[in-house]
C-alpha cells in the first residue's frame, strides 16, 4: 500500500475515495432510513444530462453537473410530495430523459472524444487535484448541513407524521435532503460511476443499519465501511489491473452478503 502512495494519481484517488466515503456514510444513511433509494437512483442517472450539457457548452463538468443534478432532484422531490401516487412514474421518466438528454448532447458536441465508460463506471484514478478541492468543499457543506439539522432529520426519518405534529419543517428538510443527495451523487460518480453509485450509497448504510443502535452510530459505521471498501477496492484494482469503480463495488457486495452471517446490533 505504501508503494502505491508514491504515485500522485493514487494519492488523488485515495483522497477522492475517502471524501466520497464520508458522504456515503452520512447521506447514504439518510437515504436508507428514509427509503428514497429509488429517487436517489433517478437523480444519479439523470445527472448524465449534466455531463452532456457541460461538454456541449464547453464548461467545467463538475459545477455544471452539480447544478443540473440538484435541479433534477428538486423536481423529483416536488413531484414526490405533491403527487405521491405518480411519483415512481415521473421519477422513471426523468431518470430516462436525463440520460437520453446527456447522450444526445454528447453526440452533438464537436470533436467529442471523452471516454464514455469513465462516467458510467467511474474514473477515480484520473481525478485531478482541482476536483479534490471541490469535492472537499462539497463534503464540508453536506457535513455542516447534516449536523445543523440532525435532530430534524432524526425525527423525520423515523416518524414523519409525528415530526409534522411537533412543528418540524418536514418539507424543507426533505428538499434539503434531496439537494444533498444530488451533491453526493456528483461526488460519488467520480469514484464508481453513475451506474454503480447507488450501490456505494446504500450497501454501507444497509450493513451498518443491522448493527447500529442510533442514527449517529449508523452514520459512523457506514462511513468506516465505505472507507474500507474504497481502499480495498483501489488495492484490488491496482493489483488485478481491473476497473477501480467495479472493484470497489465488488468488495462492498461481497461484504454485503457476508454481513448476513454476523450477529445483529452491537454499536
Amino acid at each position: 500500500m505504501m508503494e502505491l502512495l508514491h504515485f500522485d494519481f493514487m494519492q488523488n484517488a485515495l483522497l477522492a475515495g475517502l471524501l466520497a466515503s464520508v458522504i456515503c456514510g452520512i447521506i447514504g444513511t439518510l437515504v436508507v432510513v428514509n427509503r428514497i433509494v429509488f429517487i436517489s437512483g433517478g437523480i444519479a442517472h439523470a445527472s448524465y444530462g449534466g455531463v452532456g450539457l457541460a461538454f456541449f457548452l464547453g464548461l467545467p463538468v463538475l459545477p455544471v453537473t452539480t447544478a443540473f443534478t440538484v435541479l433534477a432532484g428538486l423536481v423529483m422531490a416536488l413531484v414526490t410530495l405533491r403527487a405521491r401516487e405518480r411519483a415512481d412514474t415521473v421519477i422513471g421518466v426523468i431518470w430516462a430523459a436525463g440520460m437520453a438528454f446527456g447522450i444526445i448532447l454528447l453526440d452533438m458536441t464537436p470533436g467529442y472524444n471523452v471516454d464514455l465508460m469513465s462516467y458510467l463506471f467511474g474514473s477515480i484514478l484520473a481525478v485531478p487535484s482541482s476536483d479534490i478541492w471541490i469535492m472537499g468543499g462539497l463534503a464540508c457543506l453536506v457535513l455542516i448541513m447534516t449536523m445543523a439539522f440532525y435532530r430534524g432529520f432524526l425525527v423525520m426519518s423515523f416518524d414523519e407524521e409525528f415530526a409534522r405534529s411537533r412543528g418540524v419543517p418536514v418539507d424543507f428538510l426533505y428538499f434539503l435532503l434531496i439537494t444533498m443527495v444530488g451533491l453526493s451523487v456528483v461526488m460519488i460518480i467520480r469514484v464508481v460511476g453513475l451506474i454503480l453509485v447507488i450501490a456505494l450509497l446504500t450497501i454501507p448504510p444497509f450493513i451498518a443499519e443491522r448493527r447500529a443502535r442510533s442514527l449517529g452510530s449508523m452514520m459512523l459505521v457506514s462511513t468506516l465501511l465505505s472507507c474500507f471498501f474504497t481502499v480495498a477496492g483501489l488495492v484490488l484494482s491496482y493489483m488485478a489491473d481491473i476497473t477501480s469503480g467495479a472493484s470497489i463495488i465488488a468488495v462492498a457486495s461481497v461484504c454485503f452478503f457476508l454481513s448476513f452471517a454476523l450477529p445483529g446490533r452491537t454499536v
